[in-house]
């Protein structure tokens, strides 16, 4: 049975990628973008199934709009993938103002409204599934990228807090997780911060020591089958890694800080009272 799917930014990169292969299978998607322009030729393929709409995620009132008119055109309303958001790189001293408050309207509050305007349609009709992109950096922490780390953390513990409050209704919760993949995440969609050179060393050993180097990205073709697997699992995970780096470093990280909360564990305990 073909289902609808919601999704956000999906004009290029994931979202494009994994629209194509929803309207593939016979799935009717709605697709949202700030320039709606880039679907014309989906929309041209798929008239009665695809749906693009104008949609500004940090418009509240907007998103709510976005939502009923989905559930308007198609009767009902599945799957939401919050995948619309950005990067910002720049180490903690360099970033600007301006920067952090755009990256947290979009990567935090627009995928709050955007889950606020879906709920009550989901809860009435006893059944949906919302999935939010998370990110390996919404786990564990790069240096450079400390205000995306933030955004994602921040949807981490939104999502798993809404997974527990959902529960009852029949609404299932998914984070995805993914590692590097050949993305537009470093290119035109990121914004790069001022430089200061006090910080170039760090800049330069990023990939040395931590993460995943450019040329070891995964294909971001390759992730389709698994956001297919995931929409059509009847008992879905909380969190899913997307790519072979996730749960390998994340073991690892995991493990080092097990190691510390134990060594301080008698300062802890202590500080109870």
């Amino acid at each position: 049975m073909s289902k609808t799917i919601f999704i956000t930014g999906a004009s290029k990169g994931f979202g494009r990628i994994w629209t194509n292969a929803l309207l593939e299978r016979g799935d009717n998607v709605v697709a949202t973008s700030r320039n709606i322009d880039a679907y014309s030729d989906i929309a041209a393929q798929y008239p009665g199934s695809f749906l693009p709409l104008k949609l500004d995620i940090t418009d509240k009132a907007a998103a709510i709009d976005a939502i009923q008119k989905a559930k308007s055109r198609f009767g009902t309303l599945d799957v939401v993938i919050n995948n619309a958001g950005y990067g910002v790189f720049g180490a903690v001293e360099e970033l600007e103002e301006k920067d952090v408050r755009n990256i947290l309207d979009a990567n935090i509050l627009g995928t709050l409204f955007v889950t606020q305007a879906a709920l009550p349609i989901l809860r009435e009709q006893g059944h949906g599934h919302i999935i939010q992109l998370s990110s390996v950096l919404g786990v564990w922490s790069l240096p450079t990228l400390g205000i995306y780390n933030a955004t994602k953390f921040a949807v981490e513990g939104l999502s798993e807090a809404l997974a527990k409050e959902v529960k009852g209704f029949g609404i299932h919760v998914t984070l995805i997780e993914p590692n590097g993949y050949k993305t537009d995440f470093g290119g035109s969609s990121a914004v790069v911060a001022t430089a200061n050179p006090a910080y170039d060393t760090v800049r330069n050993e990023l990939f040395q020591t931590e993460g995943m180097p450019a040329e070891q990205y995964g294909n971001p073709q390759a992730t389709a089958s698994a956001i297919l697997k995931l929409i059509d699992s009847d008992n879905p995970p909380l969190r899913l890694f997307l790519g072979n780096l996730g749960l390998r470093k994340t073991k690892q990280v995991y493990a080092d800080r097990l190691a510390e909360w134990e060594s301080w564990d008698t300062v802890a305990v202590a500080a109870h009272g």
